[in-house]
């Protein structure tokens, strides 16, 4: 037992030099990645309250709308694959008409570059432009339903050059960007058996545009620390009818001010000009306050 107790000692010791001359870990031991994500997520609210005596005329209504904005881009080298989902959902309900839809959007697109340049690249993509919920013009009281879940939906497929200066702002223009029209359930939408739904022909429930061009302009820019404005532009044209009245024009604007960490206030805009929907211009307007959730990862590695 004596001569173990110095034994024992010895190894302790040594034991612990070799733990304190163990070598730290690289600093570059990091788990590398070639994502980047951003994940934003809203729930607004508005309201009125009038009472019944109010000599203003008007009624009270209350208000809600909800966003969500997914992004998650591999970039390595020249290529880059970017991915992206924009939801978009507000109603209202207001005493004595009730429940009315006012904002609905659902945006998918999914799209793969090579770097010619560090500003310039070609690029072949894929979206898809809908909506979630049934769609109704109100007049004298009467509601006519007019779109709904994929009617109508716009799938397109793009190929071309893309401009893309910083990663706030991004242009894509397309000379070749074939697009199919789909309204499900074209009957529903029809006042007589011979009209044309959203240039869908009566007996079909897709329509094929192959020759045809796009150019699409997206704008993701801070204004100050607690600001920040989100555009999308997407001109559409078809060859066979490619005339200034005929080419299609989409706007879709949010703007977003902080008023502390969680608390925010947005506005939101979309101009829509679009010959097979409608002859004139529409255009759709929302202000609304709430909670807005953001989480941002970037890419450690390229």
């Amino acid at each position: 037992m004596k001569l173990l107790a110095p034994a024992f000692c010895c190894l302790l010791s040594a034991a612990a030099r070799a733990q304190t001359a163990a070598p730290a870990p690289p600093a570059d031991s990091v788990r590398l990645s070639y994502w980047a994500t951003s994940l934003k997520a809203g729930l607004n609210a508005n309201e009125s309250l009038l009472s019944d005596n109010w000599k203003g005329g008007g009624a009270s209504t209350v208000g809600l709308s909800a966003l969500f904005n997914g992004k998650a881009t591999y970039h390595r080298g020249r290529h880059t694959w970017a991915n992206q989902a924009d939801f978009l959902f507000a109603f209202q309900y207001a005493k004595n008409q009730g429940y009315r839809k006012t904002l609905d959007r659902l945006w998918a697109d999914t799209n793969y570059g090579y770097d010619l340049t560090k500003k310039w690249g070609l690029f072949t993509s894929i979206n898809l432009l809908t909506q979630f919920a049934a769609g109704y013009q109100y007049t004298d009281d009467q509601a006519r339903l007019v779109s709904n879940f994929f009617a109508p939906a716009y799938i397109t497929s793009s190929y071309g050059i893309e401009f893309h200066p910083s990663t706030r702002f991004k242009l894509r223009l397309s000379p070749f960007s074939p697009r199919l029209t789909v309204v499900r359930d074209i009957a529903r939408f029809q006042g007589a058996p011979t009209d044309v739904i959203y240039g869908v022909n009566p007996g079909h429930s897709t329509r094929w545009e192959v020759l045809a061009a796009q150019a699409l302009a997206e704008l993701d820019q801070p204004l100050g620390p607690n600001a920040n404005l989100k555009a999308r532009y997407v001109l559409f044209g078809n060859y066979e009818t490619f005339t200034p009245q005929k080419i299609d024009h989409r706007l879709d604007l949010t703007l977003t001010a902080k008023v502390n960490k969680y608390i925010n206030v947005s506005l939101s805009g979309i101009v829509i000009y679009d010959y097979d929907q409608d002859a004139t211009v529409q255009y759709s307007q929302s202000l609304a306050i709430g909670i807005l959730l953001s989480r941002e990862r970037a890419a450690t590695a390229k």
